[in-house]
């Protein structure tokens, strides 16, 4: 984005066309996994289906084991269920177990996943926390920052993975929102 645009605020961006967040993807910065790291984010998949689905609205939380050294050490992560009450209402969540793990790592480090070389992958496949029964596993995420000077602000972009082929399923909002507990 040229830095004369208007920066797009969080709702701005979850109410943008696909085009705009396409060619946010092509030019978002990979995220420094230590900015990510002890943090939950809250989250927007722009997809409608998503609300009817009722996962329109989540959490994403980043951990590691220890402290990373450096900014693409390779990470861990999961989702949150949070009550699905409209685009700016607060993130309240469940109280239901996390879910969805996954782990994240630079996407042009992976063969197979380097659709976006500037972001990261989470990739949902490489936990094994994740049941081999569950769909989760197919999941792949990419996550860029939207802007260089706000580490507070992600977009993503998740695909299915069957085989080779991967399936575009909906770009997602990600805004820093509490501590890990």
């Amino acid at each position: 984005m040229k830095s004369k645009e208007k920066k797009l605020t969080y709702i701005e961006l979850a109410l943008s066309s696909n085009d705009k967040l396409e060619a946010i993807m092509q030019s978002g910065t990979m995220p420094d996994v230590r900015d990510l790291c002890g943090w939950e984010f809250k989250g927007y998949n722009t997809f409608d289906l998503t609300g009817v689905l009722g996962f329109r609205k989540f959490k994403k939380g980043f951990t590691a084991d220890s402290e990373p050294k450096s900014p693409t050490e390779r990470i861990k992560g999961y989702n949150l269920k949070v009550v699905q009450n409209g685009i700016i209402d607060d993130w309240i969540d469940t109280g239901a177990p996390r879910y969805a793990f996954y782990e994240v790592y630079p996407a042009k480090d992976d063969p197979v996943e380097n659709k976006y070389p500037n972001a990261i992958l989470i990739n949902y496949g490489a936990s094994d926390k994740n049941p081999i029964y569950d769909p989760a596993r197919f999941l792949r995420d990419y996550l860029v920052q939207v802007y260089p000077d706000n580490k507070d602000l992600f977009l993503g972009k998740a695909y299915v993975a069957l085989g080779k082929a991967r399936i575009f399923v909906s770009y997602f909002i990600l805004e820093r929102n509490n501590k890990n507990s």
